[in-house]
């Protein structure tokens, strides 16, 4: 006793027993063909980040499979690594860049990259070191990073794989721009939100006349760029301006009025502008109506020399201005509020803008095809079953990936040109491959390395992160590890991501190796405030997951979190959940404090500590399957909940309570070995969730070596549950229930033993009759009544009678018997009317009648029992 601690200190013991975990390498995992594989691969973080409430949840159940796993004794592999964000990472170099008053564009790009590598070195990793404060049990002598060189040279393989079996190209496409950070995003990469605009009404003058179009736009900073007015072929308000033209406003351009059934009749004035270099929709109608594509904006979203007017203003600054200029040509109308759907930039929020620009894309439809097989075949298993349909809808409309982005921090495209045409241009591992290749191009052998260029961009990040299961064991090049870990088993992630990563991976897995990259993919929640809003830095509504940690332990916000997450549902998150947490740690140390407190003496075992150790060990066979069942099913909230009753109800509240012995005396040493026995399993089934506490306790159970740890104990094995034994306790403790809540109510001590009748025979509970009489400091008498004051309880069909003679005041006890009777009197009333009611028996729905007739039958039980109660009196 005197080796425990008054108070459990989480931060002292988390520290010492992650130490010791990593001392003595039980994260670590090598391939063994004697055992079963068991692979799990940390989703990327990106290299700058730092941890937050949803990396909490997300590696939280990724260690709590893990740990399993390993006590399974599975060959448990958790790869961590690091994204290198080629956006984000970039966007916070060159801040740092221009703080020191240095450009990107005046370093170049090799001494640009050489920041971006001491970025990384300083900042990189920071959530890594952060995820073991959590308990995350990953291998880290296997952190992979993105930019690692095996890393590297494998996405530009995956490149060159592609590009020869025809599915990377280079072409003109209307791409999302990011303005601020000057590169184009996926369409997976822009967020619509709702915002408040103006509407502007513009007038178009027809070419030759008097006459005027009026055409509506979001956006007249682009009227500069039109090109055509569409108009419905079927629109007899316009029939007389076929094959006329009309006049843009403020640059005085000709532009033909195209017919198409694109534009709707009924919306607006049925006219629309067309400008192909700055809408994407418009861009297929310039397409298809041979129109002029004119660029009038710069990358930074400046106007360019094409817009003739607020040439160099940004684009925004240009909207405002250009109304007064178009309200001085006669041509503005009106402008009005107005909602619109807008789109930002994932990575930097900036509104993305339409652009015309040459990119390399990925045709995905033939990848798409048997990754879509897999899911609905069940090969890949989605939890919940949900976002299948999430994911068919994507994969079935599937459209090309563009895979260039106009950064310098990436893997870069391995393309090389030797001339200005479209295709003058090869693909290569390297410079010297590139110029043998451009030699045989051109047929010049006199080409030399200054004649070719490399593409000046980088692939998008998701390029290298859909190889994440196969490039972090080296897979392309050394199949050693590969071939004994792939496809790994569970992959934890959010749902926002499952067409950026999920579904590329899948696509990946079957392009690459034929097969799936995982077996199942767990969808987390969203965590939000008590609001409902998505915890962000900017609403300030997300708390430090350090100082959570430091607060309420480690422990504590895994089991608060694990315990409020059902998969794939959002999480409302309160600070309580993780204080519940933390008092469960309290009461797991203060429960082996008084074991550990108890004298443990020779001397025979009490009938009622071996029928609670009897039911204890049946209860934790029952729980133990339900909560295997629970893993099985990735309902992992359901597994804590049934850890979480076992050990504070089952153990700490009943079982403990059941073979304390009176106070002074000691403990028979049969019922304190045997507690401790159980007490050490609990905490095996504890650990995964709570591997702290678990471990600190496992350790104080008895003397250990160093290498006999709960983190490589063994996961109780199921077994036949005796559920008669636990159905009769239950009885037993709705008895024990019954007699406490009636002390309470007539203030009677605990320690006033009491009689409890029963008429007939012995009930099922009578096998646990020696706990019920120490629980509830009772006399157990049957086929015996009362005839004094007493009072009574029902359980199932059985009445139970208390004397109480001498115990109460009658007068007292009869006024408030006769207030609960014509109260359940009233209540039979009320529903015996419901009863009497035809319709409502003829028409309600079976279930609800019947729990009806339930309450009447109940009810007449009750009155009958108080009108017992009243006659005694």
């Amino acid at each position: 006793m005197s080796e425990l601690s008054t108070r459990y200190n989480p931060a002292e013991v988390e520290e010492k027993w992650y130490k010791h975990w990593k001392k003595h390498d039980f994260f670590e995992s090598k391939p063994d063909d004697n055992r079963e594989p068991f692979t799990v691969l940390i989703p990327p973080p990106n290299v700058t980040g730092v941890l937050h409430m949803g990396h909490m949840l997300n590696n939280t159940i990724q260690d709590i499979l893990i740990r399993k796993a390993r006590l399974e004794g599975k060959n448990a592999c958790w790869v961590p690594g690091m994204d290198h964000a080629s956006i984000a990472t970039e966007a916070k170099v060159v801040k740092r860049l221009r703080e020191k008053g240095i450009k990107k564009s005046d370093i170049g790009r090799e001494e640009f990259l050489k920041h971006a590598c001491m970025w990384k070195e300083e900042y990189g990793g920071v959530i890594l070191k952060q995820l073991q404060k959590l308990g995350a049990s990953c291998d880290w002598d296997r952190t992979r990073f993105t930019m690692d060189e095996k890393y590297y040279e494998s996405v530009i393989d995956t490149f060159l794989h592609l590009h020869k079996k025809g599915l990377i190209y280079r072409g003109w496409r209307m791409v999302n721009w990011d303005c601020e950070a000057l590169t184009a995003v996926s369409d997976e990469e822009v967020i619509y939100t709702e915002e408040s605009g103006k509407l502007y009404s513009v007038r178009y003058q027809i070419a030759g006349s008097d006459e005027y179009l009026t055409i509506a736009t979001t956006r007249p900073e682009t009227i500069m760029g039109d090109s055509a007015i569409c108009i419905h072929p079927d629109d007899e308000r316009y029939t007389h301006l076929h094959g006329k033209k009309a006049i843009v406003p403020l640059v005085n351009r000709e532009v033909p009025i195209i017919l198409d059934d694109y534009v709707t009749m009924d919306f607006g004035t049925g006219c629309l502008k067309v400008t192909p270099a700055h809408d994407t929709n418009d861009y297929d109608l310039g397409q298809k109506h041979d129109l002029e594509s004119i660029n009038i904006l710069n990358p930074d979203g400046s106007l360019n020399d094409a817009a003739q007017v607020l040439v160099g203003e940004d684009r925004f600054e240009a909207r405002k201005k250009v109304v007064p200029l178009l309200e001085e040509a006669g041509a503005l109308v009106k402008a009005e509020d107005y909602q619109n759907k807008v789109g930002r930039s994932e990575r930097t929020n900036s509104i993305i803008e339409p652009r015309l620009s040459k990119q390399w894309f990925v045709k995905m439809e033939p990848l798409a095809k048997p990754a879509l097989e897999a899911v609905e075949s069940g090969e890949v298993k989605f939890h919940p079953k949900k976002f299948n349909n999430t994911y068919r809808h994507w994969m079935t409309n599937i459209k090309d990936w563009c895979i260039s982005r106009q950064l310098w921090w990436g893997h870069r495209i391995p393309a090389w040109y030797y001339g200005e045409g479209d295709h003058d241009y090869v693909v290569a591992k390297n410079e010297i491959n590139a110029l043998n290749l451009a030699r045989e191009a051109t047929g010049n052998p006199g080409l030399s390395a200054s004649d070719i260029w490399q593409d000046e961009d980088v692939m998008d990040t998701w390029f290298s992160s859909w190889l994440w299961p196969m490039s972090v064991f080296d897979g392309f090049y050394d199949r050693s590890e590969l071939d004994y870990y792939y496809p790994t088993q569970d992959l934890v992630t959010g749902p926002d991501i499952i067409f950026f990563w999920v579904a590329r991976m899948i696509m990946a897995g079957y392009e690459f190796e034929g097969k799936k990259p995982f077996e199942n993919v767990y969808f987390t929640g969203l965590i939000r405030d008590k609001q409902g809003r998505k915890m962000s830095k900017s609403l300030g509504n997300s708390p430090d997951p350090i100082e959570l940690i430091e607060k309420y332990s480690a422990d504590g916000v895994r089991l608060g979190l694990l315990m409020s997450a059902p998969a794939g549902n959002d999480i409302p998150f309160d600070d309580a959940i993780c204080e519940q947490g933390r008092n469960f740690t309290n009461k797991i140390w203060n429960s082996l404090r008084l074991i550990k407190g108890w004298k443990a003496e020779d001397k025979p075992q009490p009938k009622e500590n071996a029928l609670a150790i009897e039911w204890l060990n049946e209860r934790i066979k029952r729980d133990l399957a339900e909560i295997d069942d629970h893993y099985s099913k990735y309902r992992l909230n359901d597994a804590a909940l049934t850890v979480y009753k076992l050990i504070w109800d089952a153990y700490c509240s009943w079982y403990l309570e059941a073979i304390k012995p009176p106070y002074g005396e000691g403990i028979d040493q049969k019922t304190y070995e045997q507690t401790l026995e159980i007490l050490g399993r609990l905490m095996t089934i504890l650990h995964p969730m709570m591997p702290f506490i678990s471990e600190e306790v496992w350790a104080a159970i008895t003397n250990r070596s160093e290498l006999d740890c709960a983190i490589v104990s063994n996961w109780p094995k199921q077994e036949q549950v005796n559920s008669d034994i636990i159905n009769r306790f239950e009885i037993a403790q709705q008895i024990v229930s019954e007699v406490r809540a009636l002390r309470a109510s007539k203030n009677l001590s605990p320690k006033e033993k009491l009689t409890v009748l029963q008429s007939g025979v012995k009930g099922e509970y009578a096998h646990f009759e020696s706990v019920i009489a120490k629980l509830a400091n009772v006399d157990l008498k049957y086929s015996e009544s009362s005839d004094g004051p007493s009072s009574n309880f029902i359980i199932g069909t059985t009445e139970f009678v208390v004397p109480l003679e001498g115990l109460v005041d009658a007068g007292a006890e009869k006024a408030k018997l006769e207030e609960e009777l014509k109260y359940q009197k009233g209540f039979l009333n009320s529903v015996s009317k419901k009863l009497a009611n035809e319709r409502f028996v003829n028409n309600a729905p079976e279930a609800a009648v019947a729990s009806e007739r339930k309450k009447m039958a109940d009810a007449v039980s009750r009155i009958k029992s108080l009108e017992d109660s009243l006659a005694k009196l």
